[in-house]
């Protein structure tokens, strides 16, 4: 997709409304986003988009709520969940969509993924330690202002946002940058089931798998090589973080393995005033891909 192309279309996002479109990746508190899943959906029915969906880090905890909220408002809440896995070196997200939410085998699941990320959070907290800054976990979860359900877990923005009111960094992303990215100081990677195996999980709950954000990985290798040997229905093209000639590699690889074109947001609300990735709506998608998602999971 050229930039005269991708600019009509965010002309087009930023216009009258969002009519007839969705935006399939957005995060709440039960995971490392800002608001409470119904508020998602408020601010989704605001933009006045047809459909949100939401994908929190290796939970359904806000499913419930938000498909409340979507009956209230009247537009479609689509199921999703957001699992990390690990493959050539990387932290590799794949995206699920109407699975069972109900599902003992995969709530069990999402459970021992939460129980890896408790693990490497208290590693990075150990980390920072090491490097001089006086931070707990406990600061962490008290910055968050509630107690976490036990079907909720803390993430790397938290850490960040504890980093920002402790004077270690200067706002979320310069937390990021020195300690929690990739490749940064504090930055720890746990085992991590791969992205076969995270897609075999979301088949066998009935939803259909979509490769979040690869972009961000910087290794289209990789990203190749996870599509030929997993089971994804599709890959998410539009995202925050891609840019034109991004989508337009993305574009030309779903067409290569027939997979489902996907976007989002990635919203996780806004930290210290920065909003983290994007806003609700400012990427969006045909909401007609909900109908082609549901074809391809087991679950509709």
């Amino acid at each position: 997709m050229g930039q005269e192309h991708r600019n009509s279309q965010l002309k087009e996002q930023t216009g009258s409304g969002f009519s007839g479109r969705a935006d399939l990746h957005t995060h709440t508190l039960s995971s490392d986003g800002m608001q409470p899943p119904a508020e998602n959906v408020r601010l989704a029915y605001e933009k006045g988009l047809a459909a949100v969906a939401i994908t929190d880090h290796d939970t359904v905890a806000g499913v419930a709520e938000a498909l409340e909220a979507g009956r209230k408002y009247g537009i479609t809440v689509v199921p999703g969940v957001e699992i990390s896995t690990r493959a050539g070196g990387k932290e590799i997200h794949v995206l699920g969509y109407y699975m069972d939410t109900q599902q003992e085998l995969f709530l069990s699941r999402l459970a021992e993924q939460r129980d890896t990320r408790a693990q490497r959070n208290e590693a990075i907290i150990a980390k920072l330690q090491g490097l001089g800054i006086d931070i707990t976990l406990d600061q962490v979860t008290a910055g968050i202002g509630r107690e976490l359900k036990p079907d909720e877990s803390v993430g790397r923005p938290h850490i960040a946002d504890a980093l920002v009111r402790l004077g270690a960094a200067s706002d979320m992303r310069d937390a990021f940058d020195k300690y929690l990215a990739e490749g940064a100081a504090a930055y720890v990677s746990p085992p991590r089931i791969t992205p076969e195996l995270a897609c075999e999980w979301i088949a066998e709950a009935g939803g259909a798998a979509v490769l979040a954000h690869p972009g961000i990985y910087g290794d289209d290798e990789l990203v190749r090589g996870i599509i030929e040997r997993s089971a994804l229905r599709g890959i998410e093209v539009y995202h925050s973080d891609h840019g034109a000639a991004d989508e337009e590699r993305y574009l030309a690889l779903a067409e290569e393995y027939g997979l489902l074109v996907t976007g989002g947001s990635d919203f996780h609300g806004a930290r210290q005033g920065v909003v983290f990735h994007g806003e609700i709506g400012s990427v969006s998608v045909p909401v007609a891909v909900l109908e082609r998602l549901k074809g391809e999971s087991s679950g509709s």
